[in-house]
């Protein structure tokens, strides 16, 4: 027995893994000191006292079991910034590498603290927080805080629980789009995926473009790899690194080819973070561990005291448990997509584009300050990311993520559109925060007279068209959705 442990559990913990756990745990302190930074910037106009959504009304008609948070308690705005500049600096202190220097409970305390911070902003957060990139920090923080510091070998269960992740990640994603649309079936879903995807980047024009058999070949490759490729994370090594690389490779063309906000990022991490030791050495082109040098590695990692082992093996049987609804989600012929089953958002169900947008429709928001406005009186408001000028290149935002400008997107699509009135108010009175999640206002903080919504039907530009014109969109005005507004004393 070591500082407590057993002798027999030394198979508890592993060498191979210390790679993996560098990267996991300051891959996701950064995506953590970033979403924390986006609360920043964003809460207050969205959800903060005098926001769209107003945080302390909704946790008035809610309950706690509703949603855990520190915010229903007490909310306000001094609060809220507090809790986020605590995020960013605790997040910054993991990618630095200042907890893992410490004892093996020093992360697991800072990783805990991420997690119900994170989780107090997206359990009051709304339809602005409504996406499942958002259960995934939730829950890829939790995990990661039983990885331990330096101190002590990583725990090969707390990387059984990461494959496991991972596995519903993408293994739900791939059956989410087979169960889904027929599009995906027939591998045409790429047709239109990369001009009707809610954030198009600076590159989605050129792969729109590329031709059919490639993009028939992008959704086969889809397939092989969130279908087939997830079950390798179950294998014995090399396999998960196999998967892991298979993971990161796609989600990085992803990467290039919209803006997902952390997604796609956090997708890279938890794939880098399945595999071993060995594999990156042989990557590296270092010398091969020989033979049973793995065993030896791991015989000779750091003690795991036994308060450690005990609490990861509690961890490990609580998510053991927690699992069964999404396991047998994933099996269910109804499978639910960004699902959380408990309030504490531990265990998840995932998945992306069970269906695809054949058109691109887009509201336009337009203000006036003239009192009987014509045709030539309305400007454009430009929102930050999403498309608007036809001029204007798609610009490329992610991991941050701009939640207005994806709110915008479902909107043409029949979603909840109650904020969207209180967006149009907002405007109405000039609201300088909300106006500073806008690129442009067109009355430099002057309030207008009236606002407007226009739908539009978008389309990228040809190759032709784009050498004449020297714009990336096309677009044709459908309808007004929305009629002219006026404050009531207007």
């Amino acid at each position: 027995m070591a500082d407590g442990l057993p002798e027999w559990l030394g198979w508890w913990s592993s060498a191979d893994y210390d790679v993996a756990r560098t990267l996991l745990q300051r891959g996701f302190g950064a995506l953590y000191a970033l979403a924390f930074w986006g609360a920043l910037r964003q809460f207050r106009p969205l959800l903060g006292e005098h926001g769209i959504a107003p945080v302390p009304r909704f946790v008035a008609r809610t309950h706690w079991r509703d949603g855990p948070s520190l915010f229903r308690w007490r909310y306000s705005d001094r609060l809220l910034v507090a809790v986020a500049w605590c995020g960013v600096v605790l997040g910054a202190s993991v990618v630095v590498g200042l907890p893992q220097a410490g004892p093996w409970w020093v992360p697991m305390l800072v990783f805990l603290a991420l997690w119900w911070l994170y989780l107090s902003l997206v359990n009051v957060g709304q339809t602005f927080y409504a996406f499942g990139w958002e259960t995934l920090l939730c829950e890829a923080g939790f995990v990661i805080a039983f990885l331990g510091s330096d101190a002590v070998g990583v725990p090969l269960v707390t990387i059984l629980a990461v494959r496991w992740l991972l596995f519903r990640l993408e293994h739900g994603a791939g059956l989410i789009k087979w169960r889904g649309d027929p599009a995906w079936r027939d591998l045409t879903a790429l047709y239109y995926h990369h001009e009707t995807q809610p954030m198009p980047g600076p590159f989605s024009w050129h792969a729109h473009h590329l031709p059919r058999w490639w993009h028939r070949f992008e959704v086969l490759g889809t397939h092989v790899s969130q279908l087939v490729v997830p079950w390798f994370l179950f294998l014995p090594q090399p396999f998960p690194s196999v998967a892991g690389a298979v993971f990161a490779l796609t989600q990085g063309w992803l990467v290039l080819t919209g803006n997902f906000a952390w997604l796609n990022w956090a997708t890279i991490v938890l794939a880098l973070g399945v595999i071993s030791d060995g594999t990156w050495a042989w990557l590296g082109g270092l010398v091969r561990l020989p033979d049973g040098a793995a065993a030896a590695s791991a015989a000779a990692s750091p003690p795991a005291p036994l308060a450690y082992v005990l609490v990861v093996s509690a961890v490990a049987l609580l998510i053991l448990v927690l699992s069964v609804r999404p396991a047998m989600n994933l099996a269910s012929r109804h499978q639910r997509m960004n699902a959380s089953f408990e309030p504490f958002r531990l265990v998840n169900a995932y998945g992306a584009f069970g269906s695809i947008t054949r058109h691109r429709d887009e509201i336009t928001v337009e203000g006036t300050l003239a009192d009987d406005p014509g045709p030539d009186d309305w400007a454009e408001y430009v929102f930050r990311g999403k498309p608007g000028p036809t001029g204007r290149r798609p610009p490329w935002v992610a991991p941050y993520h701009l939640r207005l400008d994806w709110l915008m997107w479902f909107l043409p699509l029949g979603h909840s559109s109650r904020w969207f009135t209180v967006f149009l108010r907002r405007l109405l009175e000039a609201d300088p925060q909300v106006l500073r999640l806008l690129r442009t206002d067109p009355f430099d903080g002057r309030p207008p007279r009236a606002v407007r919504a226009v739908l539009h039907r978008y389309r990228y530009t040809t190759p032709e068209e784009r050498r004449r014109t020297d714009d990336w969109w096309v677009r044709e005005r459908l309808h007004l959705a929305v009629d002219p507004v006026r404050l009531p004393d207007s």
